[in-house]
Order: structure tokens, then sequence, then C-alpha cells
């Protein structure tokens, strides 16, 4: 058994850091992911006046439920969509001060229109100061009242995530209907950990009630990135040598992130799936099956299979993912375009992809376009494929510093996979 230690949660630890501080006291996380886009929100909160200590495994954060320190202050968001959504709707709240938000030239490019559009509702003065509905802007805080909205988050969940998190620090509550929603399990994350800071929240429907209650400090212990285990999973699955396996502690049947349904893809696709409740582990049986599939809401491992997909029996098509185009780059396209470098077949739609059967054959250059997720997916793909490099593999520091390492560690044990191509894409950052 090859047992993996997996980093922190990305969407845990961002939702932590905001939770903590709007929370009265000093809240602490345990094993938070230390990561850049991690880093970048806690030196976001920094420049808001927020104290932020940071030791090896814990992070402690002294709350203040009244808003930032500062009362003037700049924040670059780097290149975290978390940090560049979450921030607005926290410093919102707040009685008073002047916020400016800036973003790398990828994290401008990405759709903030639907949640400035719903603070507005709110009464919050924010403006645009380029381009209508993305960075940078400016926030104008003079405290919310609360109320109701009506709001699309048919591109992110992350709005509404930001805005139930924003409720329990307006003076009347907020009730947010929502006519669509993608990647739903990321909404049942915040709830959960609303719930476990001491806000109340509940659902009917499509409709969220968020009472004004603000929240208590914590000791909260971050959980492993289940999106980030999908890549260990899957090359798993991918060992022609029925019996492999890779488990990883801390993910097991109470885990929060939806990403893990991911093993039952690879389940469906032939692969042995264990869960207990305090990890998961996939075995190799020696084949994967095509399938037809609805990844809707677990879109952040659609790379993942992508970069699997050639090796089933079977065409593997993934619908329903149409909110990838707009993530760090075009992930539809971009797994397309790199598995035809390979010379796979593979056909796209507005929301969908199909991969044929087929080997990949190199060398090639993968394209990341600085996305992480296309640089961890196709090191799945380089563990059978002679010759795979990438334009950009430093990438992956957004999330997994460390993953060009570990994952050479691990599976430089798989002697038949490593043989076929593994040294090709290692060390290349």
């Amino acid at each position: 058994m090859t047992v993996i230690d997996i980093p922190g949660s990305k969407s845990v630890t961002a939702r932590a850091l905001f939770l903590a501080a709007a929370a009265d006291g000093t809240s602490t996380l345990l094993r938070p992911l230390v990561s850049d886009d991690t880093e970048g929100f806690a030196e976001g909160l920094k420049a808001l006046g927020y104290e932020v200590r940071q030791d090896a495994d814990a992070w402690h954060i002294q709350g203040r439920p009244q808003g930032p320190a500062a009362g003037d202050a700049d924040v670059y968001c780097r290149d975290g969509a978390t940090t560049a959504r979450f921030l607005p709707a926290l410093v919102a709240a707040g009685a008073h001060g002047t916020y400016r938000f800036d973003a790398s030239p990828q994290m401008r490019r990405r759709p903030l229109g639907p949640l400035t559009t719903a603070l507005r509702t709110l009464g919050v003065d924010l403006r645009h100061l380029e381009r209508e509905g993305h960075h940078p802007l400016t926030v104008h805080a003079a405290g919310i009242k609360g109320g109701a909205l009506t709001l699309d988050a048919g591109q992110s969940s992350q709005y509404l995530t930001a805005l139930l998190m924003l409720g329990p620090l307006t003076a009347e509550g907020l009730s947010i209907t929502v006519t669509d929603l993608v990647s739903e399990p990321y909404v049942e994350i915040t709830l959960a950990m609303m719930r476990a800071f001491g806000a109340q929240v509940t659902r009917e429907d499509l409709t969220y009630t968020v009472a004004p209650t603000g929240y208590r400090a914590t000791t909260y212990a971050v959980e492993p990135d289940a999106s980030t285990s999908s890549y260990f999973f899957a090359a798993a699955a991918l060992d022609p040598t029925p019996g492999r396996e890779v488990t990883v502690p801390g993910l097991g049947t109470g885990a929060l992130q939806g990403d893990l349904g991911f093993v039952d893809v690879l389940r469906r696709m032939g692969a042995e799936v264990e869960m207990t409740a305090t990890a998961t582990t996939v075995r190799s049986t020696g084949r994967l099956h095509g399938l037809t599939v609805n990844m809707r809401d677990i879109s952040d491992t659609m790379p993942t299979l992508a970069a699997l997909a050639p090796f089933a029996d079977g065409p593997v098509r993934i619908e329903d993912v149409a909110n990838t185009r707009v993530k760090e780059c075009d992930r539809l396209d971009a797994c397309a375009e790199n598995l035809r470098r390979l010379g796979v077949t593979v056909t796209t739609g507005p929301d969908w992809i199909e991969i044929q059967p087929g080997t990949p054959t190199g060398p090639a250059e993968i394209a990341t376009h600085g996305d992480h997720r296309i640089v961890m997916s196709f090191a799945v793909t380089a563990l059978r494929t002679l010759g795979i490099t990438y334009d950009d593999p430093g990438c992956v520091r957004k999330t997994f510093p460390g993953f060009h390492d570990v994952f050479h560690d691990v599976f430089q044990g798989f002697p038949h996979l490593s043989g076929t191509g593994f040294g090709a894409f290692t060390r290349t950052q």
C-alpha cells in the first residue's frame, strides 16, 4: 500500500481564513494549505489590518467582527479566485473604509460580475475601475443592512459562497434565491464551515437564509485536498498491474469536499475503491472502461479524467462542464489541445469533451496556460507516455508547490510505469 500525505484543501483553507477573520476571538487553523493562493489570501488579510500568525502547521487569526483594522488599503489578489471574490465581500461588511483590489492578468480575465452586482443590490458602493464585472475594483465600506436578493451562480459557486459567508455580518441577515448553481458540493462545504464557526443558515429549495449571528472563533482542522488527491487516485487506477493501490488518509466517508466523488468515476471505470471513516483507497484492476459522466458538481477534476481517458477501452465523454471554460484557462480547450498534441482524437462542444481511446505519443510539450490543474493532470498521462514536458511546470505553486517531487517519489516505485516515460516530466520546474 502507498500512503500519501496530501496537503490541506485550498477551498477549506480559504473559507476558514474568511470565517476566522470575521469571528469574535482568535481562531487556529490546523494543517492549512501553504501555497501561492492561500499565502495570497493571508497577505490580503494582513494588508487589511488583520493579525495573522503563520506557524509551520497552524495559522492563528485574530478576528475582527467590526471589519478591517485598516481604514484604507490596497489588496493584490494574485491569481487567487477565492481571494479576489471573498475579500471584497468581507470588507464590504465593515463599518467604514476604502479598499482597492487588483489581481494578476489571469485573474483579471475571470468574471466577477454576478457577485459585485449582488453587493450593489445590497447597497455597497463598489466601482470596477477598468472592465465592468472584473478586477480591479474599489469598495467603499459602510456596513450592510441585509435583505433579499437573487443570484445566478451558474458560472461559479464562489459567488454564492462569498454572499453566504457575508450574511452573518449584516445587520438583518440575508435571503439568497439562486437561479442557477454549479459545483453545488462546494456550497455544502461553505454551509458546514459557517455552522462550525457559529452561524445559523438554512436552505429551502433554492433559497438560502442566513441569520445575522456573527461568528465565534474556533480551532479548525483543514482536511486534505480532494482535488489534488484526484491525480494520485487516477495514477493508481492507471497502473496495468492489478492490486496496485494508493491510500489518502484524512479523506473518508465524512469528508466535506465533493471532489472526492471523483473516486466514484474511477469505480465506474473499473478501479476498486475502498472508503472508511478516515481514509480512501483506490486500487487498480488492470483495466479502465470508457463511460459518459456528468461532472457539473466535480468539474475541477474534469482535467484529471481527460488526461486519464485515452487509456480506457472505450470513449470517455464528460458533460455539463461549461464553467471550466472560465477557470484559470479554458480547461476544455486546453485539455483537447494537449491531447491532440499527443495524437489522441478529441471532440468538444460548449459544455462537453469526448476522448477516444488510443495510446498517447510523445515527445510533446504540454501548453499549461499557467493552470496548475493542467500540469498535474497531464502528469498522470506522462506515467505512460514518453517525452512529456511543460511550458510552465512551476505554476503548480498555486496549490501544491511540491507536487513534482511528491509525484515523482510516489510513482517511481511503480517500475513498469516509470520505465515507460515517467522521467520525462520530472524536475522540470
